[in-house]
């Protein structure tokens, strides 16, 4: 069978998420029935831990092979400008550098949990790469395309996506950025 996800998969059974669509948010399964690559895979977790730090230690996935998913907002002439930060678990997203003058804005910070939440059609704790609206770019930092498969949220808190990294950086509106996280 396709793609092996155990390097970051710790205890947890994986399958390909094409045939598990039904574990992914609306636009994610979209996206993913879109791209029709066997590589990505889903798994079923309990949503009291979908939180990274929470997830890792339950279920035996390193840190380093996380990536989180974060929406960062900044005004610019009154216009607010989104975009979705990719960095490993074991960093943190330079929101006031990189991001800032990426997007342009005088200052950027994390988007309001309920606004991130109705603009991506996605639960709190499960934001995810796939499926975001596609006017946004997508920010990855370098460390997570060598990371190899890493695991990222479904668009629900009680599932996650393990993915080939390489398919992120693929993803329409990606952009890889060296320094985006520290």
């Amino acid at each position: 069978m396709g793609f092996d996800w155990s390097a970051s998969a710790g205890t947890l059974e994986v399958t390909t998420a094409l045939e598990r669509l039904d574990l992914l948010a609306g636009p994610v399964a979209e996206v993913v029935r879109s791209l029709g690559d066997d590589r990505i895979g889903a798994t079923e977790i309990d949503p009291e831990l979908a939180d990274t730090a929470a997830f890792c230690e339950k279920y035996g996935s390193p840190l380093e092979r996380s990536a989180n998913c974060v929406v960062v907002a900044g005004k610019r002439s009154g216009e607010v400008r989104y975009a979705a930060c990719v960095v490993l678990a074991t960093t943190r997203a330079d929101v006031n550098g990189v991001v800032k003058r990426r997007l342009d804005v005088r200052k950027a910070s994390f988007a309001p949990m309920d606004e991130a939440v109705s603009l991506t059609g996605m639960e709190f704790g499960g934001i995810t790469p796939f499926g975001l609206p596609g006017s946004w770019p997508i920010l990855i930092d370098a460390r997570v395309a060598e990371a190899g498969a890493v695991v990222v949220g479904s668009g629900l808190r009680r599932s996650k996506i393990i993915t080939p990294a390489d398919v992120l950086t693929e993803l329409p509106g990606a952009e890889l950025l060296e320094d985006l996280a520290r």
